[in-house]
């Protein structure tokens, strides 16, 4: 019995960040809420901490984004971009 495998290709990969992030964000908006997730990838400098990307990240969202300006955060994860 012979055994064949197919060997599938993927595009190259796009360079990405070295950490991934997710924020969520919510701010009361008429009578409901403004509720946004980003996702993206992020590479610190050198020495920065969790808080110092959390604070560069935020500003960079709500900066993107006037209408979510001094929102609620609901949700926030750094995690290393990598298996």
């Amino acid at each position: 019995m012979t055994t064949q495998t197919q060997q599938t290709t993927r595009p190259a990969a796009q360079q990405q960040g070295s950490h991934h992030f997710i924020l969520t964000l919510q701010k009361p908006h008429g009578g409901g809420y403004i509720t946004a997730t980003f996702t993206n990838t992020f590479t610190p400098h050198p020495g920065d901490t969790r808080t110092d990307i959390y604070e560069v990240l935020f500003e960079q969202v709500t900066r993107a984004n006037p209408e979510l300006a001094k929102a609620n955060v609901m949700f926030f994860s750094l995690e290393p971009n990598g298996l």
